[in-house]
């Protein structure tokens, strides 16, 4: 094996060059995550393999606001989409592994005056992804129990899960079936909320509607205008092709200052910023 690797005196050129090898050599640490790989790119559209690439360069190159940005929309993500944490949990460990496995191989090729100072490394290199999980457990929960809350409100008091990322986004994201009275409530709530909460981007994720009547599509249109009214720029992540298709049909499309977005992971990546 140590052969088959290309030479690099440079620890981040050495996982790059390597990079196939390296993402062999994760899926046979992540025994039950790899069958599950494909399941979670369409549950969420979260690529498990692309996302540890990002994640080893931030934890070499010592990015570490960077690293938590990540974490916390990764956290965000699983919780949106109710993906087992124990994935998520098995899937880093594997990641900590290979790259140790990796390190070690760096270091052999290296030689003596280029091996890496072990202890100083061993430190940083676990800290960093320790401080990863810790972030993306305390984001899932945090807005997984957000979710718990708002959803009940919505069952309860027939209101609508708008849920802050901080002082200026929000989230509301749509599940189940929308018809013209959900519709009416929507107006009234996001539109209080707007006014209350002086919301400045609501991210509208539609992911979890498979289908739209074309009168709840244009009401749906009329609150996106509304909250633009009142300042509110509306951002549409996660639209059905069902839905699209009705709207081609109808003639229908969203004001020019509205911005779609194809999954609720790329308006956090956007719109969210340490």
């Amino acid at each position: 094996m140590k052969e088959a690797f290309q030479h690099s005196f440079k620890l981040k050129e050495f996982f790059e060059k390597n990079s196939e090898k390296f993402e062999e050599k994760l899926l046979s640490e992540a025994v039950n995550v790899k069958d599950k790989i494909n399941e979670i790119l369409a549950i969420g559209n979260i690529n498990l393999v692309n996302n540890a690439h990002s994640m080893v360069v931030y934890i070499i190159e010592g990015k570490e606001k960077e690293l938590q940005l990540f974490a916390k929309q990764e956290g965000i993500a699983w919780a949106t989409h109710s993906i087992a944490l124990s994935f998520k949990l098995e899937w880093v460990q594997a990641i900590r592994r290979t790259l140790w496995n990796f390190i070690e191989q760096y270091s052999e090729l290296a030689g003596e005056q280029k091996t890496l100072n072990f202890f100083r490394l061993e430190k940083e290199i676990n800290t960093r992804i320790d401080a990863f999980l810790n972030t993306f457990f305390i984001s899932y929960s945090t807005f997984k129990d957000s979710l718990i809350i708002a959803q009940r409100e919505l069952v309860e008091n027939l209101s609508v899960p708008i849920i802050p990322i901080n002082a200026s986004i929000s989230i509301l994201p749509l599940i189940g079936s929308v018809d013209t009275f959900r519709t009416s409530i929507l107006e009234e709530k996001v539109l209080t909320e707007i006014g209350i909460a002086h919301i400045q981007t609501l991210i509208m994720d539609l992911s979890g509607i498979a289908d739209m009547e074309p009168q709840v599509i244009a009401h749906l249109m009329k609150i996106i205008n509304g909250a633009s009214l009142m300042g509110c720029k509306t951002v549409i992540t996660g639209l059905r092709v069902e839905v699209v298709r009705e709207m081609i049909q109808q003639g229908l499309s969203f004001d020019h200052e509205t911005k779609t977005l194809g999954t609720l992971q790329q308006a956090l990546k956007e719109y969210l910023i340490i």
